[in-house]
């Protein structure tokens, strides 16, 4: 019977202990806040009723079917599609870039080869190898539309022009020459009846398991331990020995009014002057509930600073050079595996930190007895 300590209460965390307090071991799970399911925390607000997302929007999407399955172990979810709007100059359009959004944007009534010749000719062919994120836009959605909906909302997102953002921030932009407004492509997306709470307190409800909120685990109590599984920030563990990793942080401008504030659930704002990148209506991610007032966020982005809370990796050169000082130190740490968005500093969606964390749990307990379990179960370099 193995005596395991997890580091932090969200996904990562929980998950690894359920699949390791099923086997018998004894897990202790640790977390700084006074409640469980970290950034993705959901809470019915007091006043409206409306089932809040306290961090912002969270919604479940994946192609994985196993993660997909795990899930709804632990909570009903309802089918919920985002479909996200954006205003730029006083107009709304429709996001992802779409049929509809060329059509509008443009004053057009393209067929979807029109559109896809159009567009074509949009994009500035001549940058045949991208390296940052203005020349990846440019590339691909040409000046107008990188200017409409990218230039300014990248700014205030990322504090930072485009064109000092590495291509991959923006990766492949997704061009839809039908009218398909559903933001994600996978093919299983819905929302919990209950909320993320729910689902991760269920997870945590297991006999080995014992929570322990408001407890900051210190590294010297590692030893007390046969392994310990850290989903903090990978920095914080060795005490910004080589200094911080930089990330950006949201602060929310919460608001409630009567009625249906928007119709909507997210609708991004693209304008640079507008100080707020977006604003969600907590009430549209459960369209079955009905309320008579609502709630809305502003999402303000900026850089984190020593007591906020982390939320994007920033992972330009600076930090990646720094990064690999951390995973270094990482891989000399007897007896401690780093898993999470914080762990390796990486940004990853729900699904994908689901599933890493049952990979981590099978390797561990797949381990022959005289191994050792890796510092990382993904390269955080790659």
């Amino acid at each position: 019977m193995k005596n395991i300590a997890i580091v932090g209460a969200g996904f990562s965390g929980a998950v690894i202990a359920r699949q390791l307090a099923e086997v018998g071991c004894q897990v202790s799970v640790f977390d700084g806040r006074s409640h469980i399911a970290g950034n993705c925390h959901t809470e019915r607000d007091a006043q409206t009723g409306v089932m809040v997302h306290s961090y912002g929007p969270h919604i479940f999407h994946t192609n994985n079917e196993k993660v997909w399955k795990y899930v709804q172990q632990f909570d009903e979810f309802l089918p919920f599609i985002n479909r996200v709007k954006a205003i730029y100059n006083d107009r709304i359009y429709s996001l992802p870039i779409n049929l509809m959004t060329i059509n509008s944007f443009f004053g057009k009534t393209f067929s979807p080869a029109e559109a896809a010749a159009f567009m074509a000719e949009l994009g500035d062919a001549s940058i045949t190898d991208p390296q940052t994120f203005e020349e990846q836009a440019l590339r691909f959605v040409g000046k107008d539309l990188y200017e409409a909906f990218l230039k300014g909302y990248t700014l205030k997102q990322w504090g930072l022009h485009p064109s000092a953002l590495p291509a991959s921030i923006l990766k492949r932009l997704p061009v839809r020459f039908n009218y398909d407004d559903n933001y994600y492509a996978s093919k299983f997306q819905g929302m919990p009846v209950h909320g993320y709470t729910h689902i991760v307190k269920g997870i945590l409800d297991h006999v080995n398991i014992t929570v322990h909120l408001d407890s900051v685990f210190a590294r010297s109590s590692a030893a007390n331990y046969d392994h310990v599984f850290y989903s903090g920030p990978i920095d914080a563990w060795f005490e910004f020995s080589h200094g911080r990793l930089g990330y950006r942080t949201l602060d929310f401008e919460v608001e409630r009014h009567t009625g249906d504030y928007q119709g909507n659930a997210v609708i991004n704002y693209c304008n640079e002057d507008v100080p707020y990148t977006r604003i969600s209506e907590h009430k549209h991610f459960a369209p079955w509930e009905e309320h008579e007032q609502t709630l809305i966020y502003k999402e303000h982005s900026r850089l984190c600073e020593e007591a906020d809370i982390p939320y994007y990796p920033i992972r330009l050169v600076q930090d990646k050079a720094l990064l690999t000082q951390y995973v270094t130190l990482a891989r000399n740490e007897p007896n401690t595996t780093f898993v999470g968005r914080l762990g390796t500093y990486r940004y990853l969606d729900m699904h994908v930190t689901i599933a890493e964390a049952l990979d981590v749990a099978e390797r561990y307990l797949g381990l022959d007895k005289g191994q050792s379990m890796p510092a990382f179960n993904v390269d955080p370099l790659g």
